[in-house]
């Protein structure tokens, strides 16, 4: 196997082992003591308020998460040089791609929020520390610049380098449903940047760069 595609293969899968995913806790229901209190002051004619359900899903995919993230790039990397693997875990689909002509890896990830989230909740998640684990296998990495669209269509970019190779890094987090957040990550050698923001235009045409 190519040793930088062996690389990326390792963080790839480092990636999809690292910290899940924490929704906003629901809020509290009322106890039954406090619910019949109020209830007894009521008139006869009112209705009673019915108690607060938490809005939670189950964490583990479905096998609608696993043909969602399967079918998120469409044909981009259907060609016969991207190899195809997934897994799916407690709290995700992780699929990767690789091309060992080009040295390079597409990693996707549909990540559960099982009590859903809001945008504080992915400043949270996709923060410094996150970053660190992603990029805990490689010598050096640093963003170069972050933005989003008025959808939230989120896009970090990086430079890394690693056994004195150097890569560019495209990625973006997207939120698919009120549960689920689908973040993309293409890494590919420096000296194929332009190969990189050909695969960002067809892949998120609204967002390829912060340029």
């Amino acid at each position: 196997m190519n040793k930088r595609l062996f690389v990326f293969f390792a963080v790839a899968v480092f990636i999809s082992s690292c910290g899940k995913p924490n929704g906003a806790p629901p809020a509290s229901a009322p106890s039954s003591t406090s619910f019949l209190t109020s209830a007894s002051k009521m008139s006869p004619t009112e209705t009673p308020l019915p108690t607060v359900k938490p809005a939670c899903v189950s964490p583990k995919p479905t096998q609608k998460d696993i043909d969602r993230a399967l079918a998120y790039t469409g044909e981009t990397f259907n060609a016969s040089e991207w190899a195809r693997n997934y897994t799916a875990s407690e709290t995700n689909v992780a699929v990767t791609w690789q091309n060992a002509a080009q040295s390079a890896t597409v990693y996707l990830e549909a990540i559960i929020f099982s009590c859903g989230y809001e945008e504080l909740d992915l400043n949270k998640y996709f923060s410094a520390e996150y970053w660190k684990a992603i990029f805990a296998n490689y010598e050096s990495y640093k963003t170069i610049v972050e933005c989003k669209t008025d959808t939230g269509l989120r896009l970090y970019q990086f430079k890394t380098q690693n056994q004195g190779f150097e890569y560019r890094i495209n990625y973006w987090v997207q939120s698919d449903t009120d549960t689920r957040v689908i973040a993309t990550m293409l890494v590919f050698p420096a000296e194929a940047q332009a190969t990189l923001g050909d695969y960002s235009a067809r892949l998120f045409p609204k967002l390829p760069n912060c340029s």
